[in-house]
């Protein structure tokens, strides 16, 4: 994988529990921060687009 920066969540609240996202080459990795170790989930970035796009239109809507 290549070099990247992890980005905290801009909806992270204090404490350990956090998402970070990275996106080197044409790739979106997500992990979580209190495992910086642990399992990297990687995705496309339209699958990532669709998931957000899908998340904002729910809180919207309630």
């Amino acid at each position: 994988m290549a070099t990247s920066t992890w980005q905290r969540s801009s909806y992270c609240a204090q404490g350990e529990a956090c998402i970070h996202v990275a996106a080197p080459d044409d790739t979106i990795n997500v992990m979580e921060s209190s495992d910086p170790t642990g399992a990297i989930l990687r995705t496309t970035p339209a699958a990532w687009a669709a998931l957000i796009r899908t998340v904002k239109d729910t809180a919207h809507h309630g």
